[in-house]
């Protein structure tokens, strides 16, 4: 297949607005509306519960990973080309066409493309994830941590072989930062959303900001 025309695939299935479609068609919510007012997996269980937000993450990282490990396969020409397909996921998760260019935050997303790229770094940034949430119930830091760990996961692992894959993920992390510059500034505030905290599974009336 022609790889430009694998990039749009790439950005149109990342753009599929998993958390709004299950809000809406499951639930009669908008979560653009609700919770903290963004369309991703962690506002999905604040606002509706675990049993609605997990299919949100198991598609969500599908939506990453189905563009950079099967598209490379089927373009025949350049596995270079990976990088663009999983980039192209991950705007379109963060920048939804089907939502008025809304979207979540990317990290799910973002999961998925480096589950196809580099698994062993992901590995890395999920067990990053995983200590923080644990450790200070804060969904934003875990995600910016995590995001931070894998480039250097990356370079650890595959040195300068791995240079596209490295620059990439450098590229993910400043764009998962910048997706949670406000939870970062709630933080330094000591008034972010700590996990676990009120009731998930309610609806959030608007205005309740939290993840």
């Amino acid at each position: 297949m022609n790889p430009a025309l694998l990039v749009v695939l790439s950005y149109l299935l990342g753009a599929i607005p998993t958390s709004h479609w299950v809000g809406r068609w499951g639930y009669g919510v908008d979560l653009r509306e609700h919770g903290s007012g963004n369309l991703g997996a962690t506002n999905v269980y604040r606002v509706l519960g675990w049993k609605a937000a997990l299919p949100v993450v198991v598609v969500d990282v599908a939506k990453g990973f189905i563009p950079a490990w099967l598209f490379p396969r089927l373009d025949a020409v350049s596995w270079a080309w990976a990088l663009g397909y999983g980039t192209a996921a991950v705007l379109g998760h963060v920048y939804s066409v089907w939502v008025r260019f809304r979207g979540g935050k990317g990290v799910a997303t973002s999961a998925g493309v480096l589950a196809g790229l580099a698994p062993a770094a992901m590995l890395v940034g999920l067990s990053v994830w995983l200590v923080t949430v644990l450790t200070t119930r804060m969904v934003a830091l875990g995600s910016v941590l995590a995001a931070l760990s894998v480039p250097a996961a990356v370079w650890l692992f595959a040195g300068e072989s791995g240079g596209p894959v490295f620059g990439f993920t450098l590229a993910i992390a400043s764009l998962v930062i910048w997706a949670h510059r406000t939870n970062l500034g709630r933080i330094a505030r000591g008034e972010e959303h700590r996990f676990g905290r009120g009731r998930p599974g309610h609806v959030a009336p608007p205005g309740e900001r939290g993840q």
